[in-house]
């Protein structure tokens, strides 16, 4: 699905990423794990034609989208979820999610249908749709940004720490609805500080340590891992 091979993007003299390869598999839930400023957002930005790399490639589904413009990312299947939502709080719940859609604006059939299918993944939305997005919870917002995303029909689906600011048991159902997303056979790259809620529900894991991947495993190795537990979960 996603193939990133020796990418490195520089903010001016300041290499942000270095020789960063991993790859994401059809129908996988692949988690990047890192401290902030780690790098895990801006490899998420490249991946979405954000930021340009200053070296490397990547492939979807064995296409190149190195250098693509973030609309053609989005058309390629990929659609990133940012860190923090990046809602429009005075627009509505249903606004925002229609903005997710805009690349497939045409096909007004195929957006009433992938609607019906967010607010029976988040049935909450459905009584919320008319309402402001910054006036609902943190939780419900999450859920209105991971909706706004499905809304663009992705293949691969980046979420970008979801868990962030909310509650325990909030966390629990965001992490039950990634888990639910990737089952129904969208595969997922989900950045997060939250090691142990994302190893639980994954496939595979990388660990990311000044914008270079430092380790990788898959869910029992990294979640066995001595040196995963006493750096992201907790001895």
């Amino acid at each position: 699905m996603l193939q990133l091979d020796h990418v490195e993007v520089c903010y001016g003299a300041f290499k942000a990423l270095k020789d960063v390869s991993m790859t994401v598999g059809q129908g996988e839930l692949v988690v990047l794990l890192g401290a902030n400023g780690a790098g895990k957002t801006t490899l998420f930005n490249a991946i979405s034609g954000l930021i340009k790399p200053s070296a490397g490639d990547i492939t979807v589904e064995g296409q190149s989208l190195t250098g693509a413009k973030p609309s053609a990312v989005v058309s390629a299947g990929v659609v990133q979820c940012p860190e923090g939502r990046k809602l429009f709080p005075q627009m509505s719940v249903m606004q925002n999610l229609l903005l997710g859609a805009y690349v497939h604006r045409r096909d007004k059939a195929g957006i009433q249908q992938k609607l019906r299918e967010v607010l029976e993944l988040f049935p909450i939305l459905e009584d919320k749709k008319d309402q402001p997005a910054g006036s609902l919870s943190g939780g419900q917002q999450q859920m209105v940004a991971i909706g706004r995303a499905l809304m663009g029909r992705p293949r691969l689906l980046l979420l970008d720490e979801p868990s962030l600011g909310l509650a325990p048991l909030v966390v629990k159902q965001v992490f039950e609805t990634i888990s639910r997303i990737n089952r129904q056979g969208t595969s997922v790259l989900l950045a997060e500080q939250n090691a142990f809620a994302a190893l639980k529900i994954a496939h595979r894991a990388y660990v990311i340590e000044g914008g270079r991947l430092v380790m990788e495993g898959d869910q029992a190795a990294m979640l066995g891992n001595e040196d995963v537990r006493k750096a992201y979960i907790g001895a």
